[in-house]
């Protein structure tokens, strides 16, 4: 194999807000973020990646043109940083292709995300390491969240006890203790409920800044319910995704005619209120709070959370990686991991029965 530093990451979030793609050099965990580039999917393809999350008719058939087309909009991104930037596919290491989770039950003891990495392969003529998730379930684990063992070597520290809040679509907590072992899990929805309810009720993608919250009430009687779901009340390891926290789930628990502006500023305390809350179950001793992913701009949320952990949260840009692309960065670090046949699950936040190195290789 190659000797190289310098991977891809791609990352496509529970957010559904498109797909995120990174290049880096990574040297002896040493992050050099060199380009980064976003392409948003089309509200056609939106619409049908929401449509793969629940069965219907030729679904299976579906799923495999929308990987295909995953790819060739990956690859496009990919060959134009290539291009500017003039670098040949011959210097990159690999492609760390998470694709895009359509299901994850971890229960059922699977995770499926469309992409094609042959095919991402094929176009690049690089290397893909594809399909991160399901050595871990096969492992006995969540296959999620995966990010934790990054989190833990490059953010973690040896003074300070540390813990990192990724808010995409789903939030979840990586705890990085001083001293012992990192701890990891979803604790529930991030921006899902409030993307899905103010496209409901505005045809808008997200709530910017939380100012649409902001201007709502909390509804006691509609939080309560929302706080009676079983998954917050799980112990880690647990992982969850769109196929538990989805409209449907929003739409099931409202009992009267509520203003939809207080819907949303429920949701919102949802989130807070479920990541505070666990926070103090399992890693109340916290001394730095770091937050990442899309969830890092809602400046409502934010405040919330500030109000909720009595903690004050930065964001990683602080620990020397932008916020919103800690998640595709750590792709291309597991993928590298894969490539040097170095382990890169962490059986105490998954679950796993052992240590395991994850993805499928697609050789250039």
């Amino acid at each position: 194999m190659k000797n190289s530093s310098l991977l891809f990451g791609v990352m496509s979030g529970t957010s559904l807000d498109g797909i995120d793609v990174v290049l880096v050099d990574i040297n002896n965990n040493k992050i050099n973020i060199i380009d980064f580039q976003h392409r948003s999917y089309s509200p056609d393809i939106m619409s049908k990646i929401l449509n793969l999350h629940l069965p219907q008719h030729n679904d299976l058939e579906e799923s495999i043109f929308l990987s295909k087309s995953h790819a060739k909009i990956t690859a496009d991104c990919i060959n134009s940083i290539l291009k500017k930037l003039n670098f040949n596919p011959e210097e990159i290491l690999a492609i760390g292709y998470h694709g895009q989770t359509i299901r994850h039950n971890p229960v059922a003891e699977y995770s499926v995300q469309i992409g094609d990495g042959h095919l991402l392969s094929e176009l690049t003529r690089i290397t893909v390491v594809s399909d991160f998730r399901n050595r871990d379930l096969a492992a006995g684990g969540q296959g999620a969240p995966l990010v934790p063992a990054f989190h833990n070597e490059i953010f973690s520290s040896k003074s300070k006890n540390r813990g990192i809040i990724n808010i995409g679509g789903i939030s979840n907590i990586t705890y990085l203790p001083k001293n012992g072992s990192i701890l990891g899990f979803d604790c529930g929805p991030g921006n899902i409920l409030m993307d899905h309810w103010i496209k409901e009720s505005k045809n808008k993608n997200f709530d910017d800044s939380g100012c649409w919250a902001k201007s709502g009430r909390i509804i006691d009687e509609f939080l309560k319910d929302c706080l009676e779901e079983k998954f917050f009340i799980k112990k880690p390891p647990k992982s969850t995704g769109r196929d538990l926290f989805n409209l449907k789930w929003i739409k099931n628990l409202i009992k009267k005619n509520y203003a939809h502006a207080d819907i949303q500023r429920t949701l919102l305390e949802l989130t807070a209120i479920t990541i505070a809350d666990n926070l103090k179950k399992f890693c109340n001793d916290i001394e730095e709070l770091y937050i990442c992913g899309g969830g890092g701009e809602n400046k409502f949320l934010l405040e919330r959370l500030g109000v909720l952990t009595k903690i004050n949260i930065q964001k990683t840009d602080d620990l020397n990686i932008p916020a919103q692309q800690v998640e595709t960065v750590a792709f291309a670090w597991l993928a590298q991991k894969t490539i040097n046949k170095d382990f890169n699950n962490s059986p105490t936040v998954t679950g796993a029965r052992g240590l395991r190195v994850l993805g499928a290789i697609h050789i250039s």
